[in-house]
C-alpha cells in the first residue's frame, strides 16, 4: 500500500482522459523512480501553464498568449475559417498541418438532451466575425455525431445570409467518431474532400 499522498496523486492522474487507475499508478511509479529529474520538470511545466493559460478572445483556442499563436500568425489565410466544437478538435486538425486558415471554437455542440442551446455556444461571436467581412470560406468541421451534424446544419442555416462559401468535412469520417481520436491520414482525406453544404 502506498501513502495517502501517493494514492491521491494516482487518483488525480486517473481522472485524465486515456488513463485508468493502472496506467496512473504506472505513471506515478515512473515519476517516483525519476523524482530527481522528471518530477521537478513536470511540476515547473504545470505551474507555468497554470499561470500563463488564457483563452484567445478571437477564436476561443487555449494558449499562453492572447491572441493565440494561430490567430497571430501572419502566414495564416484570414479568408478561410474552420469552425470546430472544441479546442481538442482544433488541435487535432492543426496537428495535421493541412488547413492554413484560422479557426473558431464553438465551445461545444447543440444538444437537446444535455440542454445546450445556440446561446450557450459562441455562435454569436462567429456571426460577428463573418459580418466584419474578409472571410470567403467557412469549413464546418463538426464531429460525425448526431449532435455534431445538427450543429453543422444549424450553422449552415445561420450563415446563409452571408456571401461566404460554406463547406463541411467529407463524410469519410466514421459515424460517431471524434476528430481528436482520428489519425492524420483520415483527417487529411476529410479536409481535402470537403464539399459545399446544402
Amino acid at each position: 500500500m502506498a501513502s495517502q499522498e501517493i494514492e491521491r496523486l494516482a487518483g488525480a492522474l486517473a481522472r485524465l482522459p486515456g488513463l485508468g487507475p493502472r496506467s496512473a499508478r504506472r505513471a506515478v511509479l515512473w515519476l517516483i523512480k525519476r523524482r530527481e529529474s522528471a518530477l521537478p520538470a513536470l511540476l515547473e511545466a504545470l505551474a507555468t501553464v497554470q499561470e500563463a493559460l488564457v483563452e484567445c478572445r478571437t477564436c476561443g483556442n487555449v494558449d499562453t498568449t492572447d491572441p493565440c499563436a494561430i490567430c497571430a500568425d501572419p502566414r495564416r489565410d484570414p479568408r478561410s475559417l474552420c469552425v470546430v466544437e472544441d479546442v481538442a478538435d482544433l488541435w487535432a486538425l492543426d496537428r495535421a498541418h493541412l488547413f492554413t486558415g484560422r479557426y473558431h471554437v464553438l465551445g461545444g455542440r447543440l444538444s437537446a438532451l444535455e440542454g445546450v442551446r445556440p446561446e450557450d455556444l459562441t455562435i454569436g461571436k462567429l456571426l460577428d466575425r463573418v459580418e466584419q467581412g474578409g472571410i470567403d470560406e467557412i469549413v464546418l468541421a463538426m464531429n460525425a455525431t448526431l449532435e455534431g451534424q445538427t450543429t453543422a446544419h444549424y450553422l449552415a442555416e445561420r450563415l446563409e445570409a452571408f456571401p461566404v462559401r460554406i463547406t463541411q468535412l467529407a463524410h469519410g469520417l466514421p459515424v460517431g467518431g471524434e476528430l481528436d481520436y482520428l489519425d492524420e491520414g483520415t483527417l487529411a482525406q476529410a479536409l481535402r474532400a470537403r464539399r459545399p453544404v446544402g
